[in-house]
């Protein structure tokens, strides 16, 4: 039955990103393979070779972010009693990056972080993450980060814009009474 009234349209849902598409999923066939491949070394090695592996892996990526680490904050300290800041690109982020994927269990992760540990890679990751973040930046909207926020506050999901005005309570001359002394 028609009442005449219009059925109310609602706005179409986002698109999702190709991201958070292909991310969950990625992440799982990155578990199976690790799974399989830990699997497979251990039918040809054994379970004690394997246990061995995951084991130093730990000891080993913990040496290497313990390391990079200490790096990072040597030349934070170095930079700090120049009076400057510290010097770009040392590749400390990317050292310990290749730490974390070490430690974590399984053989993919380990073999790209060893990769990671290797100084030409580490520049040229950080040359093109500085050329991505630097476009990236040239193509963002003019705007302060105040702005953007203040824009997201207002403008709410479901398009309404919602307009006010602070105003603040100033106190009033009301005799108070005297408080009595702190004590301790």
């Amino acid at each position: 039955m028609t009442t005449g009234a219009p059925t109310p349209t609602y706005p179409a849902r986002p698109r999702r990103s190709r991201l958070r598409t292909f991310l969950p999923l990625g992440i799982a066939a990155w578990l199976v393979l690790e799974i399989w491949l830990l699997t497979v070394v251990a039918d040809a090695a054994g379970g004690l070779a394997v246990f061995l592996l995951l084991v130093g892996g730990i000891v080993l990526g913990s040496v290497v972010i313990k390391r990079a680490g200490r790096r990072a904050f040597e030349a934070l300290n170095e930079a700090l009693q120049r009076g400057g800041t510290p010097k770009r690109g040392g590749g400390n982020g990317l050292m310990m990056l290749g730490g974390l994927l070490i430690m974590l269990p399984g053989l993919v992760s380990d073999a790209l972080g060893l990769v990671l540990l290797i100084p030409p890679v580490q520049k040229a990751l950080s040359r093109r993450a500085e050329r991505t973040f630097e476009r990236k930046l040239r193509e963002a909207t003019p705007g302060s980060f105040g702005d953007a926020f203040q824009q997201a506050r207002i403008h709410h999901p479901d398009g309404k814009v919602v307009q006010g005005e602070v105003i603040k309570d100033e106190p009033r001359d009301i005799p108070q009474e005297p408080r009595p002394p702190l004590t301790g």
